[in-house]
């Protein structure tokens, strides 16, 4: 895993800019703290930081390779886990190895098939390739966007990287955000618009596409997308694919050089990542598997059992960790730590995000990373399945908006009047769901039920899940870790995204199918548990210490808040005194802990970054 950046201009000499793509890449360093390079020509600049993973010795980026009088350059984000079969596939082709990276051989793969390379891969990446002869800078990024890849044009210049910090390191790039990149911020929260850089410019590049930039323009292209066909498999046949998939997943990506371990909170997900890995580290002879939890300070007094999450993890982790004999860690966060790592995690995200549980991630990360370089995560389970509450509750389902967006109209109302101009709340949102609809892939002649299903599905794996990544890439790589997701595997999301809802909810449960599947992989009471989302703090000094920190800052008139909320409203929220709940962000009470953590994190992004609204 690494940070990667880069600057093409077809017009320009950039053989002396390398001072300012080593600037840019420096902003990355946390994401590779193991190696630095550049590589500069005329038309081409790129910048990347390292952190080594497989090949420790070679991979050494940026890449260079010759064939014949051409010369390819690659720089590189990510981890191929089918590597040994494309290099054998390589190797058959007349090609030569010098190291046993995935880097070497991606830039091969791409030499060998051009674009087309991306449908063979199997793995998270983003990556960019400048072919000298052509004076083409191709990028591509992974089926469901795991790695991140921002990019901006300027005349006839493209700058790329991997975080949107790297951008504005550039000269060129100003920190503009006009009324639609603030309408992202204040009305979808995390939940950017798929390809939505929110900095005026600013693109990302959609999951599952590759860009090509050359003297005849930029175009871009999806060489993968989810398609709808007929399920055949009956319960049975489909519960046995689904574990022999989810097995093969994990298997795949405990591929690595360094340390791996597994996040394990005792819930259905992470259970059955830790009980395959440790299923495969037992047959490898790799000695026991770490796994490690989180915890906060004062959560067995303050625990309070409610619909999102309905018992604490820790009995579930314990039987977890003692069935499968892993060496355990726990990770116990206090209030201060939470409190004071909002704007840490603001600057790691670039952007407001979803305040304390972006927070604890990279709080919990900075712990993992001291005895490991990769973590495995049972994350995005609930999406690629249809875990969460909005797939079974009909009120949820029948609505015209996302099911996660809550209290839009409450929220707007906290707003200063044309903060976003033309641009209204509901409008905006209204208009992102229905273009997202738009695109589902149908499935001709299904059930009215069935396709609506379809419908949240796509919804969540195209706008939830990518929220839940871009989160899970930034907290774990500010901490030079690398967070792998098994349930993202590409070949098993495909499978899952035709099985019928009645199937996927077999036994009337939640993730019925995976619960199936899992028989005899967990402990029964693991397999049966109910769903539980990330772990948060249900200490009550946590709101305190939030709302007493927005309300100092509101009392400073130099507060960019200002700016964007009402102040006199924002007050009288405060003074309703509600208390942490403990629901994910999306469910909060406007006067929950969560709101006024994302104020500190918005006022942070304003003034940190220097947010110039036009």
């Amino acid at each position: 895993m690494c940070g990667i950046v880069g600057w093409v201009d077809l017009e320009a000499d950039l053989s002396r800019q390398e001072p300012v793509v080593e600037a840019m890449a420096a902003t990355l360093a946390e994401r590779g703290p193991d190696a630095r390079g550049t590589w500069c020509s005329g038309h081409c600049a790129f910048g990347h930081r390292r952190l080594a993973v497989v090949d420790l010795v070679g991979g050494v980026q940026p890449m260079v390779r010759q064939r014949g009088n051409r010369t390819y350059v690659l720089t590189y984000n990510g981890q191929l886990y089918n590597t040994g079969e494309l290099k054998e596939e390589l190797i058959a082709r007349g090609h030569v190895f010098t190291t046993q990276s995935d880097t070497e051989v991606l830039l091969v793969a791409y030499m060998e098939w051009g674009p087309a390379c991306t449908e063979r891969l199997n793995g998270i990446y983003a990556f960019g390739v400048w072919d000298e002869a052509e004076r083409r800078l191709f990028l591509a990024r992974d089926r469901f966007g795991v790695k991140p890849l921002f990019y901006k044009t300027i005349g006839k210049s493209l700058l790329f990287g991997s975080e949107l910090k790297a951008l504005l390191a550039h000269p060129l790039v100003r920190p503009e955000v006009d009324a639609e990149g603030l309408a992202e911020v204040l009305y979808l929260g995390p939940s950017r618009t798929p390809g939505h850089g929110v900095f005026r410019g600013v693109r990302e590049l959609l999951p599952g596409h590759w860009l090509i930039f050359d003297s005849g323009g930029m175009r871009t292209q999806a060489y993968w997308r989810l398609e709808s066909r007929p399920h055949e498999d009956g319960p049975a046949e489909t519960a046995e694919r689904v574990r022999d998939l989810l097995r093969a997943a994990v298997h795949r990506q405990l591929v690595a050089d360094v340390p791996v371990a597994t996040l394990l909170s005792g819930g259905l997900d992470s259970s059955a990542i830790t009980a395959f890995a440790a299923e495969a580290f037992a047959a490898e002879g790799r000695g026991p598997l770490h796994t490690w939890s989180i915890d906060y300070a004062g959560n067995d007094r303050y625990f309070r059992t409610h619909a999102f999450q309905p018992d604490p993890d820790r009995p579930f982790v314990q039987a977890m960790s003692a069935s499968l004999g892993t060496v355990h860690h726990d990770v116990v966060v206090d209030t201060p730590q939470l409190v004071e790592a909002l704007t840490r995690a603001t600057l790691i995200r670039d952007l407001p995000g979803m305040a304390d549980v972006d927070a604890s991630l990279y709080l919990f990360c900075r712990e993992i990373k001291k005895g490991a370089t990769v973590v495995l995560s049972g994350e995005c389970a609930d999406e690629v399945f249809g875990g969460y509450p909005w797939f079974r509750q009909p009120a949820l389902q029948q609505g015209s908006s996302f099911p996660w967006v809550r209290s839009l109209a409450e929220r707007a109302a906290l707003l200063q009047p044309g903060v976003t101009g033309n641009i209204t709340a509901e409008e905006y949102v209204a208009q992102r769901y229905s273009e997202t609809l738009a695109r589902v892939p149908r499935l001709p002649g299904e059930d009215p039920e069935e396709a609506r299903v379809r419908e949240m599905f796509y919804l969540n794996l195209t706008w939830f899940m990518a929220t839940l990544l871009d989160r899970n890439d930034r907290m774990s790589m500010a901490a030079g870790l690398e967070a792998r997701v098994p349930f993202c595997d590409h070949i098993l999301a495909e499978y899952v995204w035709n099985i019928p809802w009645k199937i996927k909810t077999w036994g009337g449960r939640e993730k019925g199918i995976l619960r199936e599947a899992l028989k005899g992989v967990v402990p029964e009471a693991v397999r049966n548990r109910r769903k539980s989302p990330f772990p948060k703090t249900h200490n009550p000094g946590y709101f305190r210490a939030v709302r007493d920190r927005v309300l100092a800052l509101l009392d400073d008139p130099q507060c960019r808040l200002h700016e964007i909320v009402r102040a006199d409203r924002v007050r009288a929220l405060a003074r309703q005194e509600h208390e942490a709940t403990g629901l994910p962000w999306f469910g909060q009470l406007m006067g929950g802990p969560q709101y006024f953590a994302w104020l500190i994190q918005l006022e942070t992004w304003l003034r940190h970054y220097r947010v110039v609204l036009v």
